[in-house]
């Protein structure tokens, strides 16, 4: 399974990577709260409300998130999707399926990759392409001795040039390195994650929300203020898709977390 977006990665090694989202991309326009959170009891997935009540029976082998009342799901080795009641909208037979991105998902059938609108119809006409983002829109960088600072456009705030590397991030907040450490600064200057994380991972395809953070080779992921949401401790964590995100744990179990670290998995 794939979906198509840009992630940005600040990793150990300095470089801002453009990566291609695996499965639970979207668009800043589709990441309202969806109603549906998949659930995965023992190997069967189905969906649940947010109080954890099963609205959506445990029918599949896996389930991907909502995003406009559209999920995919799988059924032994194929995909198909479904609606918000369950009700399908294509067949399952698909040998790949993607979260919808700007009401389109990728999908594979007999060895062909196209893309399908909301109704399950067979696309012929490419996607408008993603606005660029530009970056350091609060501020400026302030260079001295090979080192990065960063002075604030509003306000007084100005970081000292410590770091080497300075990001700009969401909802006022930049992410500093110093050597091979991330950590995060908030709009008045101040250091509210402290160095000690090995990468921060934000998308711009969710709008940067709820980064996923890297230490020691386990993964959390940060609240909007910049503090931890979840500590690291999963084996893998992806991007937040209309307020949930998938995760696996050290021993192999898969499911989905919602915004405040609740799991909805057994």
């Amino acid at each position: 399974m794939s979906g198509f977006s840009r992630v940005y990665f600040f990793p150990k090694s300095v470089a801002l990577l453009l990566l291609a989202l695996l499965l639970t991309a979207t668009s800043p326009a589709q990441t309202s709260s969806a109603r549906l959170i998949p659930f995965r009891q023992g190997t069967k997935w189905g969906y649940v409300d947010q109080h954890r009540r099963l609205v959506l029976p445990l029918l599949y082998d896996e389930a991907g998130p909502f995003v406009r009342e559209l999920a995919w799901v799988r059924i032994g080795p194929l995909y198909g999707y479904i609606d918000g009641g369950g009700n399908p909208v294509t067949p399952v037979q698909f040998t790949k399926a993607s979260t919808f991105v700007r009401n389109r998902a990728t999908v594979e059938l007999n060895g062909e990759t196209f893309q399908i609108d909301g109704s399950g119809k067979r696309l012929t006409t490419p996607p408008e392409p993603e606005p660029e983002t530009e970056f350091l829109t609060q501020g400026d960088l302030l260079r001295q001795n090979g080192k990065v600072g960063f002075r604030f456009t509003v306000g007084q705030a100005v970081v000292p040039s410590i770091y080497d590397e300075i990001v700009e991030n969401y909802n006022g907040l930049l992410f500093v390195r110093q050597g091979a450490k991330w950590g995060v600064l908030n709009n008045k200057g101040k250091l509210i994650l402290p160095l000690e994380y090995d990468a921060i991972r934000a998308v711009e395809a969710n709008n940067f929300v709820l980064p996923v953070v890297e230490q020691q080779g386990k993964l959390g992921y940060l609240a909007e203020d910049g503090t931890l949401l979840v500590a690291p401790k999963y084996a893998a964590a992806e991007p937040f898709v209309a307020d949930v995100a998938r995760v696996t744990t050290p021993d192999g179990r898969t499911g989905y977390i919602d915004t405040r670290g609740r799991e909805y998995f057994d």
